[in-house]
């Protein structure tokens, strides 16, 4: 079966999803082809935790979480920035708060209100959506694996929006990088994952438990958050800021009282003790919880007379990321310098590519889901315009 296409989107993500709104605004007849039996299922589990849509600061500041890539990401994040972001939230009907730390939410805190007006609304721009389209083959024409049989589709242009290569069973799994043929393609690599440690079996207690009001230092970069101690090893937010140095070979540092100067814990540390034992000496004065007892014993045993230093800088030996298929996100992908300003392929004339499937990587916290908005907006605008 052969399909004669106007415009293509292959998958169904937020970037997908918002390149084919830019084409169908634009005049064009579009298909997305979803390989999955339904639309951005990624982004409905990202909705099961609050769905942080962005985060509420200007361009200057939005745009450095980026690294390398904020340059190649600037125009489209220029375009559509954490402002436009919550505008467009609100035109799908879904009011949008900002927490204290800049983040923004729906007020509804998942993602399916949202998804169900998007869909609504494409569906109303003449948008055909088909589920369990599998794209198979890549030469003069895009050949996927369909219910009724293999399709081959002759767009006049695309855009690829295929996700990166975590989370395989909601669809993001890089089975696409064996299609690119010459497209220039970086490796991929977790990003925003946890750490495998290898516990001794008195951690065992702890696991699931969140280790607050930490600091967290690996390489150059340091910041305060909290991370939650796992059967497998460490995860959470304050870990997953710092995935990329630690991926790197960084070493990870805690600092378990972050609000005391290394004098100041020495000093509360010289108090009499008396027949008080070190677990109840370290809470009285450092206020130092049984988590973070813990991580001292796990990590710093047998204790030196002089714990201060160890307290303030406390190093945790990391074996290595977990699987990519159990990171957030993921680096790698299509390499940057493979596209023009307008994120069509190089050596593809007419073919686009936005979201995951690029080589960037950022931070949760909102930058995550923006990048992929504002280059699906900024894919789907340039294509729209190919002839």
């Amino acid at each position: 079966m052969t399909v004669d296409c106007d415009a293509l989107v292959v998958g169904a993500g937020p970037a997908g999803l918002m390149a084919a709104e830019a084409m169908a605004r634009a005049g064009r007849t579009v298909l997305i082809a979803e390989a999955r039996p339904s639309a951005a299922r990624k982004f409905l589990m990202a909705g099961k935790s609050g769905l942080n849509l962005t985060k509420d600061e200007p361009l200057a500041t939005f745009l450095p979480p980026y690294a390398e890539a904020a340059k190649a990401l600037r125009p489209a994040l220029a375009a559509f920035g954490p402002a436009e972001v919550q505008q467009w939230a609100r035109d799908l009907g879904q009011p949008v708060f900002t927490g204290s730390s800049g983040r923004v939410f729906p007020k509804a805190m998942k993602a399916s209100p949202l998804l169900r007006a998007w869909l609504a609304r494409l569906r109303g721009l003449g948008v055909r959506l088909e589920t369990r389209w599998r794209w198979t083959e890549w030469t003069d024409a895009f050949v996927f694996d369909t219910p009724g049989g293999a399709c081959r589709v002759a767009p006049r242009t695309a855009v690829l929006a295929c996700g990166g290569a975590s989370w395989a069973r909601l669809g993001s799994d890089g089975a696409w990088a064996g299609l690119m043929g010459n497209v220039p393609l970086a490796p991929f690599q977790p990003a925003n994952m946890g750490f495998a440690v290898n516990w001794s079996a008195h951690m065992a207690r702890h696991f699931g438990t969140p280790v607050k009001n930490v600091g967290l230092r690996a390489g150059p970069t340091t910041l305060r958050g909290e991370f939650v101690i796992s059967r497998d090893g460490v995860e959470g937010g304050g870990i997953y800021a710092l995935s990329r140095p630690l991926r790197e070979g960084a070493q990870l540092t805690l600092d378990l009282a972050p609000d005391l100067s290394l004098d100041a814990i020495r000093a509360r540390l010289a108090r009499p003790r008396g027949k008080t034992s070190l677990a109840n000496h370290l809470r009285k004065t450092l206020r130092l919880d049984p988590v973070k007892q813990a991580l001292l014993m796990e990590f710093a045993r047998p204790l030196p007379d002089d714990i201060a230093p160890l307290v303030k800088a406390l190093p945790a030996p990391l074996i290595g990321p977990r699987p990519m298929d159990q990171a957030i996100s993921t680096a790698g992908g299509i390499r940057l310098d493979a596209l023009d300003d307008q994120l069509m392929i190089r050596a593809r004339p007419g073919i686009f590519a936005a979201g995951e499937m690029l080589d960037w990587e950022a931070p949760t916290g909102g930058y995550l889901l923006t990048a992929c908005l504002a280059t699906g907006l900024w894919a789907g605008r340039h294509a729209a315009h190919w002839h």
